[in-house]
């Protein structure tokens, strides 16, 4: 189609559909990937999905692992679907079309063992909103805020299943309280700085099911060593040569 694209993710390993003028992926993607604490033969949901470019990740970095990719926009929805058939990977990945608002009828309860987000995270009327629709989903909480994914997270998770995200580090604190309002205890942190000495721009943050309390935070990632020059870490997660986490959950059995 002309309106879209077919990009490339780790150096090649991967294509993508994406839409031209629309919402297209970010480096926030490629961290959460790598940043999410995932065993083999787990089942995992992508809550947000967008093109799929989280879920087409995790089927590379994680081989043996079921992934489900909800996604409320019905046009991201079939890139995504498009997405995995191109990439071979359509008998472990799934694309669901759907609003996460509505996981009860969508989704089996405590029924996956992680859930990935990168949800939008900036209030509906804060900033400035694109003209185009897509971005706006994809940036602003117009389909769906922090309270709305949290609650399908809860709803998806097994008993001691993960949450991880990538959100504001502004709304940090935000984050946080939400998490273990709903019963997801934090458990891992890691901020995100564009350069070392610079303010956090982000936070990944996992988060146990009924998880003990007690968190690990991780060194910071920094993007960049120079301008326009990614750090060593980032380059090689760039590059799909960085090994996927490997990070044990504190104070978590199992």
């Amino acid at each position: 189609m002309s309106n879209e694209s077919l990009d490339t993710l780790i150096d090649g390993k991967l294509r993508l559909y994406q839409s031209r003028n629309g919402y297209r992926f970010s480096l926030d993607a490629l961290l959460l990937a790598h940043f999410v604490t995932i065993k083999a033969h787990e089942q995992i949901v992508d809550l947000g999905a967008g093109n799929g470019t989280i879920a087409l990740l995790l089927s590379q970095l994680h081989p043996t692992v079921s992934i489900t990719a909800l996604e409320v926009q019905a046009a991201m929805a079939d890139r995504a679907r498009r997405s995995v058939a191109l990439n071979g990977v359509a008998e472990r990945v799934a694309v669901v079309s759907g609003d996460l608002r509505q996981a009860r009828s969508l989704l089996a309860p405590s029924s996956f063992d992680a859930v990935v987000s990168n949800p939008p995270f900036r209030k509906p009327n804060s900033g400035r909103i694109s003209p185009q629709r897509e971005k706006q989903i994809a940036r602003h909480e117009i389909e769906g805020g922090l309270t709305d994914f949290l609650g399908a997270a809860v709803h998806v998770l097994r008993a001691k299943g993960r949450l991880a995200l990538v959100y504001s580090a502004e709304r940090a604190v935000e984050l946080l309280a939400a998490l273990r309002a709903a019963g997801l205890e934090p458990k891992r942190l890691r901020w995100v700085h564009s350069f070392a000495g610079d303010a956090a721009l982000l936070v990944l943050v996992e988060a146990v099911k009924g998880g003990r309390s007690g968190v690990e935070v991780a060194p910071p990632l920094v993007v960049y060593r120079a301008a326009k020059e990614y750090s060593d870490e980032v380059a090689a997660i760039v590059a799909g040569i960085a090994k996927p986490s490997s990070a044990v959950i504190p104070g978590e059995a199992g």
